[in-house]
């Protein structure tokens, strides 16, 4: 939990302070008292009777009450400290740094969870161990640098590393930007990533409160609290930005349906992102890159005019916001012409618009006032402006912050000069501007955060036989359930399946097949992939060739039984749904076949999945145009595939059981989606 203590403490004491400001007990007192903590500060070393001037005490048993600790001696010290300042000192707020806990192995958790247990008793706050602090509004409680601006509007920002999060800030700083508050995480023993975020909502003031947070991210260890909170915060006017590292699989998984092989943990986080409407960002440029975009207005459209002094970094822009799904639109007509009219002549004003390296300020604002008021078809622009060195280019960055600060139009700039316009680009932030460096890394960036969708809202699934279910699932022994449970499962939800049969004998065989009427398909039951063993036979039309081959299927190998379908025609698509841990469910789909394995062009997202959100799943597809009909071939009703999306998504929240589900294929047509073969395996 976070407390007031730990936000605002009234006194704090540093075990472990020092007079060698080198030192992390030194560089604690020397942060906290250059950056103006009005209460009261002690320091516990039995080496010294002062550090840096504050009082210092041979044991935290001799000193006063105290409401928060920061600890920086040798783990072995800690739970001792600990528990005499919890149970003594009425201390509510503790502040680990020390390593050598949960992050050493079995015996260091236990230690952390002995810790953790005092505190708890005590109705303390926990953060930590092993990170290097906190910084808040109140206080500096952090031993790296570089501290940033602190501004009650800047970015919230928690991580749960503290080199990365001291990297993070330093990147962010050389790019303009201010910081609320700080929260380094570390070993997570009580406190988390998730825990900040809940607390951010939980105390979200409109009025005063940042609407920027920031986080870096290890492990997803509580994803729903995640969901709530984050989506929360968007809701209320807040961005949200996000690195989730470790998103590689090391080792394999034990997966055997089409949808296991496709899904992974971090396609769940991918998802867990998009439905709370955070933008997922790669690495430190792109997560303060992504800041820098949320402290402008918004982006009401995906139309950007790009003015520069420089044709290289203004073509490149071009491409990479082209790439990125944005717009770069033509400018012409009389008030483009107007507008060369008063830039040196060899300018361009096409877009980009190139006014030249020899361009002036007066060049600049002549370019930003067109755009804002003459070109209707542009919703924001990016200013390109760097130097050479040899001119001093303030008043041009003047001339940008002063249209920045009144434009209708969000204005992007880009300043690449990081050394020879150094002392430039500082003033332009200390005038409360942000800039970006790269003009690659913030069209990508831009994208990102365009592409993001809003947090979802309450999803209503499609009304399915829930009674049917439980009662099929609660009959059912854990692993792959017959053909008649699956579609007896599938009719329950309301899933359109081809008519079969389960045959074991060859004269039941001719006998359904009449039945079903030919053409019909012919596959095994019991392995698990059977093109791969010669187990699928297509369009036979005649009883002679149905006993054929029944006599030779039925002797492949791990076969029970053999199932007929009616031979159906459409275009192959795929639906199914993977149960990750902690996560739920995620629902998969696009096209089917063997166009699963080859292609891998599918689009995920965490059940429920609403019939809005099963619609851009399919428009997302890369075969998009595959599904819409092309070239004479007639496309898939659309509606009926979300439809079947959604009601996949309904079985799988009325039966948690189940673990992997294939719909592949289901076939396609313009008045129906069927599904042909399906599979369920569930566990208990």
């Amino acid at each position: 939990m976070i407390n007031r203590q730990l936000v605002n403490p009234n006194s704090i004491v540093i075990v472990g302070g020092s007079n060698d400001k080198s030192k992390v007990g030194g560089a604690l007192i020397k942060n906290l008292t250059e950056h103006n903590f009005k209460g009261t500060i002690y320091t516990v070393n039995p080496k010294e009777a002062k550090v840096q001037g504050f009082p210092c005490f041979k044991t935290v048993a001799d000193m006063p009450i105290v409401e928060m600790a920061i600890i920086c001696i040798a783990a072995a010290y800690v739970k001792a400290t600990v528990e005499e300042l919890a149970k003594n000192k009425n201390c509510k707020a503790f502040i680990i740094l020390s390593a050598g806990f949960s992050e050493m192995g079995a015996e260091g958790h236990k230690f952390q969870d002995e810790i953790l247990e005092i505190i708890n008793q005590n109705d303390g706050s926990l953060i930590g161990p092993n990170c290097i602090g906190v910084l808040t509004q109140h206080y500096a409680g952090i031993f790296a640098g570089p501290i940033p601006k602190l501004d009650p509007k800047g970015c919230d920002f928690v991580c749960a590393s503290g080199a990365t999060a001291a990297w993070i800030v330093e990147k962010g700083m050389l790019m303009g930007l201010s910081f609320s508050s700080m929260f380094t995480v570390g070993n997570s023993a009580q406190v988390g990533v998730e825990d900040v975020i809940q607390y951010w909502d939980e105390t979200f003031d409109p009025q005063t409160s940042s609407k920027i947070k920031l986080f870096y991210i290890e492990s997803v260890s509580q994803p729903k609290k995640l969901l709530k909170h984050a989506a929360s915060l968007i809701r209320k006017g807040c961005k949200i930005a996000a690195i989730k590292s470790g998103s590689s699989e090391a080792g394999s998984r034990a997966v055997t349906s089409h949808t296991g092989a496709l899904a992974s943990p971090d396609r769940a986080v991918d998802a867990l992102f998009r439905k709370a409407g955070i933008v997922r960002c790669h690495g430190k440029e792109d997560l303060v890159t992504t800041a820098a975009i949320f402290c402008l207005p918004e982006l009401k459209g995906k139309r950007i005019a790009i003015i520069t002094q420089a044709g290289g970094p203004g073509v490149m822009l071009t491409d990479a916001l082209e790439e990125g799904g944005l717009q770069v639109p033509n400018l012409e007509g009389p008030d483009a012409e107007e507008l060369l009219t008063k830039l040196f002549p060899g300018s361009s004003v096409t877009n980009p618009i190139d006014f030249m390296a020899t361009g002036t300020p007066e060049h600049v604002a002549h370019a930003i006032d067109a755009v804002n008021n003459q070109f209707d078809n542009v919703d924001g622009m990016a200013v390109i402006f760097g130097s050479t060195g040899l001119t001093d280019i303030t008043e041009a960055l003047d001339v940008i912050s002063e249209k920045t600060q009144a434009s209708k139009k969000p204005i992007y700039t880009i300043l690449p000069s990081v050394v020879t316009a150094k002392k430039e680009a500082d003033s332009f932030h200390e005038l409360g501007n942000v800039s970006f460096s790269d003009e690659v890394l913030f069209a990508r960036a831009l994208a990102a955060v365009t592409k993001t969708p809003k947090p979802a809202e309450q999803v209503e699934l499609p009304v399915i036989d829930k009674t049917a279910v439980r009662s099929i699932i609660d009959g059912c022994e854990a692993g792959y359930l017959t053909p008649e449970k699956v579609q007896a499962l599938l009719d329950a939800a309301g899933i359109d399946r081809a008519g079969e049969a389960v045959v074991t004998s060859k004269e039941d065989a001719v006998k359904q097949a009449l039945g079903l009427g030919f053409p019909v398909v012919m596959k095994v039951v019991g392995p698990v992939h059977k093109s791969d063993v010669g187990g699928v036979v297509l369009n036979i039309t005649d009883a002679e060739t149905v006993e054929n081959e029944f006599e030779r299927m039925v002797k492949i190998a791990d076969t029970t039984a053999i199932l007929i379908q009616p031979m159906l025609s459409g275009t192959e698509l795929f639906v199914g749904t993977n149960y990750e841990e902690k996560f739920g469910h995620m629902v998969l789909c696009g096209l089917g076949g063997v166009f699963v394995e080859i292609l891998k062009d599918t689009a995920a997202e965490l059940s429920p999945v609403s019939e809005n959100q099963a619609a851009e799943m399919i428009k997302s597809l890369k075969s998009y145009k595959i599904i819409q009909g092309t070239r004479g071939q007639d496309g898939v009703d659309e509606q009926r595939f979300a439809e079947t999306v959604t009601r996949l998504s309904a079985l799988c929240e009325a039966a948690p059981e189940i673990k992997e589900l294939d719909l592949n294929p289901l076939l396609g047509s313009m008045n129906r989606v069927v599904a042909v073969d399906s599979r369920i395996r569930i566990e208990k």
